[in-house]
């Protein structure tokens, strides 16, 4: 271990803290109130707002964690490998699955997929495979409906890119693809966080505007604010790999201008004060907030 890893590990374990307490602990806020609200008591833009924060709380609950477990390895000398890279930017949902808690869909991959036959035998073969790993992906969750038919759902969809959706998805404009993605990923979030089948059937009919309206106690205004609509662009911001992107830039312009050591110097303890703004604020936010969903508690 050097005092370099240590400082690498302490950045990321700070970004997972942060990720996790002042993103996922936000969006958690509003997910939780919509989707424990009654159908008849939001309209259908809050049902979309409600389903858009859950997507976004449970990756970067998920991530932070990630971060933290790997950061803090980092600091006792340990290389860990990475569980997340930006799997919202995906343009296909095999992209996805390669991107998304990679060692839990390596594992299955190497201890069920691959001595199930894999892709050695005939299509259908494969496709038995397939639905069986995704089957079981669903099962791991959760002994419920809703964690099986989200695992199957995600299983069919990879079946019909193999089939030839994927091959299309290569060649069209990328938008595209990143639009489909994220939207069968979101519609599936819907039954990984409702309560039952029947309310996740229900959310899903609100969100497309066929369900009824009663006493509207929850409008969109309801929950949106300045801390709210700040949350939602950085975490949307964070999706995609805007902080190492700006990591690279900003090397690459650390070795082409010339820079006096004092600059250096400056510039190491401006990075150290963004982080150490960011750590107090994480632990000001999670000592000041009793709200501390721990999402992992579910599976």
């Amino acid at each position: 271990m050097t005092l370099e890893k240590f400082g690498m590990g302490a950045e990321r374990f700070i970004l997972g803290l942060a990720k996790k307490i002042l993103l996922a602990n936000t969006f958690a806020g509003v997910a939780d109130t919509i989707f424990k609200a009654s159908p008849e008591s939001y309209p259908t833009e809050t049902a979309w707002l409600g389903i858009i924060t859950y997507t976004l709380q449970i990756y970067f609950d998920f991530s932070g964690y990630s971060d933290m477990a790997i950061g803090l390895g980092k600091m006792v000398g340990f290389d860990f490998k990475e569980n997340f890279n930006y799997p919202y930017i995906s343009r296909s949902i095999q992209d996805f699955w390669r991107r998304w808690h990679i060692s839990l869909s390596s594992w299955f991959r190497d201890y069920l997929y691959i001595p199930l036959g894999g892709n050695r035998g005939s299509q259908a073969r494969t496709y038995r495979n397939l639905l069986i790993v995704f089957f079981v992906t669903g099962l791991w969750h959760g002994a419920s409906w809703n964690f099986i038919i989200w695992g199957l759902y995600h299983g069919l969809w990879v079946l019909v890119e193999r089939a030839g959706l994927g091959k299309w998805l290569e060649r069209v404009w990328a938008p595209i693809g990143h639009v489909y993605t994220l939207l069968i990923v979101i519609i599936g979030w819907v039954f990984f966080r409702a309560e039952d089948l029947t309310s996740a059937l229900t959310y899903l009919q609100k969100m497309a505007g066929l369900g009824t309206d009663g006493r509207i106690a929850f409008p969109l205004g309801y929950f949106m604010n300045v801390e709210l609509g700040c949350s939602l662009l950085i975490g949307c911001l964070l999706c995609m790999p805007v902080y190492q992107r700006f990591q690279q830039i900003w090397n690459k312009l650390l070795v082409r201008v010339v820079i006096l050591p004092a600059q250096i110097s400056l510039n190491v303890v401006y990075v150290l004060a963004g982080l150490v703004c960011l750590f107090v604020l994480s632990v000001a936010y999670l000592a000041a907030d009793s709200y501390n969903p721990f999402i992992y508690f579910r599976f």
